[in-house]
């Protein structure tokens, strides 16, 4: 999951960002109204996190922009007004949620996993292909009832591919929905990323690379089929996948 933290007191910033990423969910973080509407004309984002009182076009601007872009991107808006009518007004405009500070870190986060399933409501809770059983709220992963510990990257590289239900992924977007802002695009964090959590994962292999296209989730094959879906070596592919 990718999100949009706009708010401008830079410490609550980047102690968001930084919390969100222990829970395997990358954030850009975007201090005024005129620097959060460019990051959103240029980022696909799962969720946007607004503070209504921000430099620049409002919180509440920005709101009436997602909304009339019809993108259907879910809004959680900060404030620190806990009034009913000042609530009422936030949903108004658009706000699928609300978050009165000072709040828990871990609130935010039950929040924003909540809202990402709601997206597709018929996604269920806790997320099962192939045999991987995926918990987005405990952050947890089994195969075959068995638990594999992931690194926070690879479970949001994984969480992708899962949500895509057997459909393929590429490289691009991978790098766009697990890693934030600041990734390198001529990285080949995707390439390593997917080859250690293939690794991760055991054998047979779940997750195959479909040439010059990206990598998905398939039920473990036999045969040519098997070798297809083989673990990365360093040496192959190149770029980002």
């Amino acid at each position: 999951m990718r999100v949009l933290v706009v708010e401008d007191e830079a410490f609550m910033a980047e102690a968001i960002r930084d919390g969100l990423r222990l829970e395997a969910i990358a954030a850009d973080i975007a201090g005024d109204g005129h620097a959060a509407l460019e990051l959103l004309s240029i980022n696909d984002y799962d969720i946007a996190v607004l503070d209504r009182d921000i430099p620049g076009p409002s919180g509440d601007e920005i709101a009436r922009s997602i909304v009339a872009s019809g993108s259907g991107m879910p809004i959680l808006m900060l404030t620190a007004a806990d009034r009913l009518d000042d609530k009422a007004s936030g949903f108004e405009l658009g706000a699928d949620d609300y978050l009165t500070k000072p709040f828990e870190l871990q609130e935010l986060v039950l929040r924003l996993r909540a809202l990402d399933r709601r997206r597709s409501r018929n996604r269920p809770p806790v997320r099962e292909i192939a045999g991987l059983r995926l918990d987005p709220f405990r952050r947890e992963v089994y195969r075959d009832g068995r638990y594999i510990a992931l690194t926070r990257k690879q479970f949001a590289v994984l969480e992708v591919l899962v949500s895509a239900e057997g459909g393929v992924i590429s490289a691009e977007e991978l790098l766009e929905r697990a890693w934030d802002e600041n990734a390198d695009p001529f990285t080949n964090a995707v390439r390593i990323t997917v080859s250690s959590l293939r690794k991760r994962l055991g054998e047979p292999w779940l997750i195959a690379t479909v040439t010059g296209v990206g990598y998905r989730i398939e039920a473990p094959a036999s045969g040519a089929t098997a070798q297809k879906t083989a673990p990365l070596t360093p040496t192959e592919g190149s770029g980002r996948g």
